[in-house]
């Protein structure tokens, strides 16, 4: 089976368009609707309320790049949401469940401005090249003190009124998101940026269960952040206290907002790792040759496992090196896949690293014509996908599982699915051809189509 693992990454390439030369593989002439996700499923933290403190302090207190936050900072009268206009007609829907979410988990006073009023957060979109420009490398970005692009373009002249650590409390903040993008990047944006624009600022490697992860596994805010984000907001905390007036309230707090969590202990948490960061952004940031990255990602991994790490970033170093490896070296993707899954599932059996690594896994299986492992992965990684609201990934393990249907025989089942993943694949790829290239891609995999 390894043998024939090496034809993953050269199958995309050197099969023009499988899908286009069957007819139970091609593209629909008519694209189906949209899929939308319905009710949310989130799942509760698992951690004792010691752990939740820990975390909550080190998200409200420091930023990404390690600067200390002096003070909690929240909006302290209720909020509202304003969005520019030219939004893409997805993102309204998309912010009325997060901004409902928020309400009913949260317990934040948080709802849309009135027609044509200002809102204590505005959303505006514009070209993703037009954003980038200004910062380069966000997906999207939120800013504190102003209300719109023009307003962020003429405070960048002055670094204090744009510095978070300068507040005593929040008053106005400007979410900034790409409207050239899916409806799920868009929808993803909204999520995070507008729980960085209430509640804390900062990202942590180290949690499995958040949208507060540089990691990006998690899409859509969890059940942990919707109760950091209802400890940020409890009537016991206010914008002002400091780090160690904050903590002292925490405990009586998070035992009262989460009671299965009192009592336990919070273990032990290796410190942040600067070294491990800088490996992992030099590994996935998209900039230097392929070699320097997977030897910044086999960095990350000497780090994970002398520091004796455990946890999802060790997962993530294997992760990482595997996504890089992939078209060199297929037997050591593979292995750096296996060694990320079983992390994952020790850390949080059936989560949504463990269905990621799945994916992976399950497109060498199909590559190397075990159709049935490939069901069998596939079919353990769908209620991750579906409960973390990721339709990109729901999307291509559903064309996985065609292919592999396909391939045991299976037309009519095969057709069924393939259907069903198109209505993800638009909400997630976004563009017609993108779906179909993601397709193609798929197809590919399959000794099926490459025989022919």
């Amino acid at each position: 089976m390894l043998a024939m693992l090496g034809l993953l990454a050269a199958c995309a390439e050197e099969v023009a368009d499988p899908v286009a030369s069957r007819g139970e593989t091609a593209m629909p002439r008519d694209l189906p609707e949209i899929a939308m996700f319905g009710t949310p499923n989130p799942v509760p933290p698992r951690r004792g309320n010691a752990a939740m403190a820990r975390d909550f302090l080190d998200l409200a207190f420091q930023l990404e790049s390690g600067r200390r936050v002096p003070v909690l900072t929240r909006f302290e009268e209720p909020i509202t949401v304003a969005v520019a206009p030219g939004a893409p007609a997805t993102l309204s829907r998309d912010l009325d469940r997060l901004l409902a979410r928020l309400r009913r988990e949260a317990r934040i006073d948080i709802q849309r401005a009135g027609a044509g009023q200002p809102g204590a957060i505005t959303i505006e979109t514009l070209p993703r090249a037009r954003m980038q420009r200004a910062v380069p490398q966000a997906a999207c970005f939120v800013v504190p003190r102003v209300s719109s692009w023009a307003e962020f373009r003429v405070a960048r002249t002055d670094n204090r009124t744009l510095d978070w650590t300068t507040l005593t409390s929040r008053e106005r903040a400007a979410v900034f998101i790409p409207d050239d993008v899916s409806p799920q990047e868009v929808r993803d944006c909204l999520h995070e940026e507008v729980a960085q624009a209430i509640g804390p600022l900062n990202d942590l490697y180290r949690l499995p269960d958040s949208v507060f992860n540089d990691d990006n596994f998690h899409a859509v805010l969890t059940g942990f952040d919707m109760l950091i984000l209802r400890a940020y907001y409890d009537d016991a905390l206010a914008s002002g206290m400091d780090r160690d007036e904050v903590a002292r309230r925490l405990p009586a707090i998070l035992n009262r907002l989460n009671p299965r969590g009192a009592g336990q202990g919070g273990g032990f948490v290796a410190p942040i790792d600067r070294d491990w960061i800088a490996a992992i952004e030099e590994a996935l940031g998209g900039r230097g040759s392929t070699p320097a990255r997977i030897a910044a990602a086999e960095r990350a991994v000497r780090i994970a496992n002398a520091r004796g790490w455990r946890d999802t970033r060790a997962g993530f170093s294997y992760f990482a090196l595997g996504r890089l490896t992939l078209p060199r070296d297929a037997e050591r993707s593979i292995a750096a896949f296996v060694t990320a899954g079983n992390v994952f599932h020790a850390i949080a059996p059936g989560g949504i690293q463990s269905a990621h690594a799945n994916m992976q896994l399950a497109a060498f299986a199909l590559s190397a014509g075990d159709a049935g492992r490939a069901l069998t992965l596939v079919n353990a990684a769908l209620p991750a996908a579906t409960r973390s609201e990721n339709a990109t990934l729901l999307a291509t393990l559903l064309m996985i599982k065609a292919e592999a249907l396909a391939l045991q025989g299976r037309m009519s089942e095969a057709a069924a699915v393939r259907l069903d993943s198109l209505g993800w694949a638009r909400y997630g790829f976004g563009r017609a051809s993108e779906v179909r290239d993601r397709l193609t891609e798929v197809a590919a995999l399959s000794p099926r189509n490459r025989n022919e």
